[in-house]
């Protein structure tokens, strides 16, 4: 028993020291291989984040309550729970977690803007990548997948060309947006099927 422990200890460790290598590594040739010239165009992607996430989701919901849309207004309802719910979710692990941006614990990295919060989850991560999950949820159409998937991912990889966050950071920043658009969308089709059970019955 004891010697099962002593192992997976061990193991634990070596994978964390073992990932933790691959993280620093991919962030180091992404960042100090990068394209100086990108710089201001990847800044500027990173910086539609939040005039994104927060004006597509209100003005979608307005134009859908002035049309009296009822459908479109309770899919915009839910985009707009979903990027709440990711925001309140990243906000709260920064937070506790804590952990330390990349540049500050690797000085040879070259990071192009100055952030000061915590690096674990990205934010602009999860806060794009619960915009894309929620409308390609909402309108299954590949003109609606496919440039809310490419625009997250340009933003999450700026993150790392902009020397701000680790590859991890990114992950853990998917899995909160796309998790959230899931949770949000699967409660809204709960609820309204219980509405809709409850009209016949």
């Amino acid at each position: 028993m004891k010697k099962a422990i002593v192992t997976l200890v061990s193991f634990l460790i070596f994978g964390a020291v073992f990932s933790q290598n691959i993280d620093i590594q991919l962030l180091k040739h992404i960042n100090l291989n990068r394209n100086v010239s990108l710089d201001p165009s990847m800044r500027f992607l990173s910086n539609t984040t939040t005039e994104i996430c927060i004006g597509l989701p209100v003005a979608m919901t307005a134009y859908s309550f002035i049309k009296k849309d009822s459908l479109n207004f309770r899919k915009s309802a839910v985009i707009c729970a979903t990027v709440v719910t990711s925001a309140a979710v990243t906000y709260i692990l920064k937070h506790a977690i804590n952990r330390e941006r990349p540049f500050v614990t690797y000085s040879s990295l070259d990071p192009a803007i100055s952030v000061s919060s915590a690096s674990f989850p990205s934010g602009h991560t999860s806060n794009s990548f619960s915009l894309a999950t929620s409308l390609s949820l909402a309108y299954p159409k590949w003109y609606v997948i496919a440039p809310s998937y490419l625009w997250a991912s340009s933003v999450a990889y700026s993150r790392m060309h902009l020397g701000v966050h680790y590859p991890s950071d990114l992950l853990g920043g998917i899995v909160i947006g796309a998790g959230s658009a899931f949770l949000n969308y699967k409660l809204n089709k709960l609820l309204a099927n219980r509405k809709l059970a409850q009209k016949i019955f």
